[in-house]
């Protein structure tokens, strides 16, 4: 599939098939009255093979989403009201997720979030409710709402979620209810609310997982979640015979919108699976076992769950009923996808999103040819396009084809902006253009290259870190002058931070020291950097700013050392800029070397994200 594929299938597809999808409430009323026996989700406590799943069918999935809407509604909940929730993956997740949405606007927050954060993230969101795990023996979440309720002056009630009634400390404070001992009591046929939805809107506030300050919350309407919906369905070919696999987590939009809203959109069947999903240590062994037995279609992971699975033996199941595998949130190394690919037989699938493009902006083609290295073409109705852009991020022009810039989208999947206006500016070009903050190159059939961020995140196994919260942590103590923080390249996580350090005159810290530090003050331990680099000075721009570019090429060029010192090959390094991949790393390799030794470091590198490229040069005449 090409551009001009895409163009006569945008023309082909009525949009009469989202007529009358005003909401996501919508979607899930025509999937239970199309099919109101066909299981919508099989959860999987355990995560084995073996145990019996709990399977809700879509008329039940509507009965409850229905109930919990109606709940909020009687809560007070109204149109432009949120309702937060911090929840693992269980089936009340989905229903307090579409249930928000038809009675007001659902904000998920991730459960790993430090109480901070998540104070933050519902004090600018004005919470009014908060749907939560309960106290019990298998959850820590309640341990960290404890500390929440009486911080957020917005919170009038808190639900509680499979809750153990033993807890005379919480029986008496009457805003606190238990889910499962009220939903029966609403109505689970129609809204009490009598809503009349528009599809603009507004129906959910997802942050975006930044580490640093309150994480920006992107405003994501009906339109956006049914037409991002129904681009991924096209483009992946769901049918109401696919069976998904949800094994990420559903405060993300990945979860959410591909298995999730994707598959009622089309009537499919999804294995939610256990309340931790990939997280989970039994899940993953027993994995190819739970594909056979549910027949499962596809599924979507990041770079680290490929790399796991390629651990697990496929110990004689039957993959037939498998057709993709989708890759997103991180970049993938070639050498997994080849890996994988010829381990399993799958077709792996890159693809390109952001929240702020409510998931999905583009992806490799299901048919016709996948570019490893690429993130595939723009989904049908979201245009995509590289600029130029000046100091200032105004726009230049276009680029030409293969010519990097800044990467921007358009369509009636992307967002209206952030909840926090200060947050918009500098976001939108001219003509509704969004800014994603990603570097790319459009080669001449189309296909998106991602180059590098201008935003300087690190992605470490999907997960953004904003270098700031290292770097204000490091800052803070006594003997550090200068601290900045990069991603090094890892081969199972993509990325991991590292931080080089200045020290203050005559300081005597050490790095171990500094690691200490940095693990003690930095409350997400995902961004605790890995390594701490001490040195004289850092890279400074022309106006004094530091120069990361810099530092990366610095961290490729420690990781290839590192990986290929044991190689018994004379060889040199250099990393420079590059005008297709942004950055290349050029090993130059003593020309006195074999080819079995050549071969085996290209194999080592190639399972990096960064483009290296392996010259032979007579170094040892030179030297």
């Amino acid at each position: 599939m090409g551009q001009q594929d895409i163009a006569i299938l945008e023309q082909v597809t009525a949009q009469s098939r989202l007529q009358g999808l005003d909401s996501t409430y919508a979607v899930i009323r025509r999937a239970a009255s199309e099919g109101p026996e066909r299981t919508a989700l099989n959860f999987l406590r355990a995560g084995n093979a073996q145990e019996a799943p709990v399977t809700i069918s879509y008329a039940n999935l509507f009965s409850r989403v229905t109930q919990t809407a109606n709940l909020f509604h009687d809560l007070g909940l109204g149109a432009r009201d949120v309702v937060s929730y911090i929840l693992p993956n269980l089936p009340e997740t989905h229903y307090v997720l579409w249930g928000g949405e038809a009675a007001g606007i659902a904000n998920p927050i991730n459960p790993l979030l430090d109480v901070d954060h998540i104070v933050g993230i519902m004090n600018a969101a004005q919470s009014m409710i908060l749907v939560t795990m309960g106290p019990n023996t298998h959850s820590e979440i309640w341990s960290k709402v404890k500390h929440i309720k009486d911080r957020v002056p917005s919170l009038k009630y808190i639900i509680q979620v499979m809750s153990q009634n033993d807890h005379p400390e919480y029986a008496q404070d009457m805003d606190i209810l238990q889910y499962e001992a009220v939903i029966d009591r609403y109505d689970g046929g129609r809204l009490d609310s009598g809503r009349i939805f528009d599809k603009d809107d507004i129906c959910s506030l997802f942050h975006t997982g930044g580490t640093t300050g309150t994480p920006k919350m992107a405003r994501h309407s009906h339109n956006n979640e049914i037409t991002n919906s129904m681009m991924v369905g096209l483009a992946m070919e769901v049918s109401s015979d696919d069976v998904g696999l949800c094994g990420l987590p559903l405060f993300h939009v990945n979860a959410a919108i591909i298995t999730g809203l994707v598959c009622f959109l089309k009537g499919a069947e999804i294995i939610l699976a256990t309340p931790a999903g990939f997280r989970t240590p039994g899940l993953l062994p027993d994995f190819w076992q739970i594909v056979e037995k549910y027949r499962v279609t596809f599924f979507s992971g990041v770079p680290t769950i490929y790399s796991g699975l390629l651990q697990v033996p496929v110990r004689g199941a039957d993959l037939s009923s498998l057709r993709v595998a989708i890759c997103g949130a991180a970049p993938m190394p070639s050498e997994l996808i080849r890996k994988f690919e010829k381990a399993t037989g799958l077709i792996l699938i890159e693809g390109y999103g952001m929240t702020e493009g409510t998931c999905v902006s583009s992806c490799n083609p299901l048919h016709g040819e996948r570019r490893v290295g690429s993130v595939g073409l723009r989904l049908p109705y979201q245009q995509l396009k590289t600029v130029i852009l000046d100091g200032d991020g105004h726009y230049v022009r276009d680029c030409k084809i293969d010519e990097i810039g800044s990467v921007l989208l358009k369509g009636p999947n992307v967002f209206s902006g952030y909840l926090e206006p200060s947050d918009n500016d500098g976001i939108w070009l001219q003509d509704g253009w969004f800014n994603s903050g990603d570097m790319g190159r459009l080669d001449e059939q189309g296909y998106l290259w991602l180059t590098g961020r201008t935003k300087e995140l690190i992605i470490r196994g999907g997960h953004n870190i904003d270098p700031a919260i290292i770097e204000n942590a490091l800052n803070k103590h006594d003997d550090v002058m200068a601290a900045a923080a990069v991603g090094r390249p890892d081969i199972y996580a993509g990325e991991v931070p590292v931080a080089y350090v200045v020290l203050k005159p005559d300081a005597k810290c050490a790095a171990p020291e500094l690691m200490d530090f940095a693990a003690e003050n930095i409350a997400e331990r995902s961004a605790v950097p890995k390594e701490i680099y001490l040195l004289d000075a850092l890279p400074l721009t022309a106006v004094g700013k530091i120069f990361k570019p810099a530092l990366k090429q610095d961290i490729i060029k420690r990781v290839i050392q590192d990986a290929l010192g044991d190689s018994g090959v004379l060889f040199t390094i250099s990393v420079e800029p590059d005008k297709s991949y942004g950055t290349v790393a050029l090993i130059d390799v003593d020309s006195a070397a074999g080819e079995e030794k050549i071969d085996r470091m290209k194999h080592i590198l190639d399972q990096y994200i960064f483009h290296a490229k392996i010259s032979k040069k007579d170094l040892k005449k030179q030297g």
